[in-house]
């Protein structure tokens, strides 16, 4: 008997799982569900990522223990890939839909990925399939926007578990680089568009997890959930960003200033440094805010989009301020990875900062551990090669590498300034004829007191 016999009391199950977008998380969950003992069927529309997978290797191999179950699921014959989605939809008991939903260039969500991915399951279900929407929606979009979808795709009856299909949402809730670790540690969150549609996503979630199920009383209640815990920390950040302008102006350390106020249980402040980067806070208050029609504008959510957005502009400002006009001067950018450790540059806040430097005139040097230099030179700055000399005037840090702490500043002999734009570099020993400004903190970085502005 394996794991997924019986995992909803049904007799008539296959103990297949089709899972719709092979990016990686959909490559993490896969291979999750194949530990499990389900077998899976990877459906992507990326030719490159289906040859892959269907070979049992991976295309992205930066997830903790992906590579290896997935390779023993497809040695078992446990684990294929496909372009076809309608076909996998027919041969599952379970679709997880977890393609990207990205935004427009006027901040609103971009549809047509999951909208034609949506119709091609919809056109393979059959009778008592369970649909679950994994990726992060806005607030109303499982029952109202793809609920009919599949209906009309498949001409079966949402809600009906015999001789319809049931349909759930529930969100993701991992970070890149520690997939397999968030499934394990945080608790799932279900909500299904019925209760038999919730009792039956429990019950698929309870099979593969060993973290906790929390069944919620709608979907709409889970689409919130992940909206709201992502919504946060977009705001918390954009009021730590505005605090560390505070702490510049009274010259005191925000770093400090946050320290202390966490000493108190109620205060929870993160980090300030020049904005908000990757696939999931920049984007999903969006989801929030357009997601909601004509309703009260979101005042608060609206104010924390604009202070993370600022923070690169105002970094350069405050460059100009001590090195002057950026016009046809060599400016080093370390880390253009949305978060340091993670080869990922969505939504990083380095293609902003390039972007600024250059239109303010500055000849823009990069590095990254994780990007070859053809990758710097495609995010629009020259490839930079650890430890070499530069003629830079200034150092920007977008991440908080640990390298960056190792830097020789004797390598570059026209230096006038340290940006430190993570606030990671404190300890640092910076030499007298060097500027460092750090967010919420312009002065020293070697614990000397601050310019306090007067």
């Amino acid at each position: 008997m394996t794991d997924t016999e019986g995992w909803d009391g049904r007799s008539e199950t296959t103990g297949t799982v089709a899972v719709i977008g092979m990016g990686k998380i959909g490559q993490s969950l896969a291979a999750r569900y194949a530990d499990a003992g389900w077998t899976v069927v990877g459906v992507d529309v990326a030719p490159v990522i289906v040859e892959t997978l269907a070979m049992g290797h991976v295309p992205f191999d930066d997830e903790p223990g992906v590579a290896e179950r997935i390779a023993a699921a497809h040695a078992e014959a446990r684990f294929d890939a496909t372009a076809d989605h309608t076909s996998a939809a027919s041969r599952s008991d379970v679709v997880i839909m977890i393609v990207p939903l990205m935004l427009t260039d006027d901040d609103r969500p971009d549809y047509r990925a999951i909208d034609a991915a949506s119709e091609a399951v919809g056109r393979g279900l059959r009778p008592g399939t369970l649909v679950i929407y994994e990726t992060t929606l806005p607030i109303g979009d499982t029952r109202r926007r793809f609920g009919p979808l599949l209906e009309r795709a498949s001409g079966l009856a949402v809600g009906d578990s015999k001789s319809g299909f049931l349909l759930a949402y529930s969100p993701e809730r991992v970070s890149s680089g520690r997939v397999l670790s968030d499934l394990a540690s945080y608790p799932k969150l279900v909500g299904g568009v019925d209760r038999a549609s919730t009792e039956r996503a429990t019950a698929f979630y309870t099979s593969v997890l060993d973290a906790e199920v929390w069944s919620l009383s709608t979907a709409e209640a889970a689409e919130f959930a992940k909206l709201a815990e992502t919504t946060y920390r977009n705001v918390n950040i954009g009021l730590a960003n505005e605090f560390a302008r505070v702490a510049e102006q009274a010259g005191v350390d925000i770093l400090e200033v946050v320290r202390a106020a966490n000493s108190q249980p109620y205060s929870h402040i993160h980090q300030p440094g020049l904005g908000v980067g990757g696939h999931c806070i920049p984007v999903y208050p969006h989801f929030l805010i357009h997601g909601r029609g004509d309703a009260e504008r979101l005042e608060v959510v609206e104010a924390a989009l604009r202070a993370n957005e600022e923070q690169v502009g105002r970094a350069v400002t405050s460059i100009e301020s001590v090195v002057g006009d950026l016009a046809d001067r060599p400016v080093l950018v370390l880390g253009l990875t949305y978060r340091w450790g993670v080869r990922e540059v969505a939504n990083s806040r380095a293609l902003a900062l390039i972007h600024e430097l250059r239109t303010r005139g500055a000849l823009v040097q990069a590095y990254d551990p994780l990007l070859s230099g053809a990758e710097v030179k495609r995010l629009g700055a020259s490839a930079y090669r650890w430890g070499a000399q530069s003629d830079a005037i200034a150092i920007i840090t977008q991440t908080a590498d640990p390298l960056w702490s190792g830097m020789d500043l004797g390598r570059f002999p026209k230096l006038e300034l340290l940006f430190d734009g993570r606030n990671s570099l404190r300890d640092l020993a910076i030499p007298p004829n060097l500027t460092y400004i750090g967010v919420g903190l312009r002065g020293r970085a070697d614990g000397e007191t601050p310019d306090r502005g007067d």
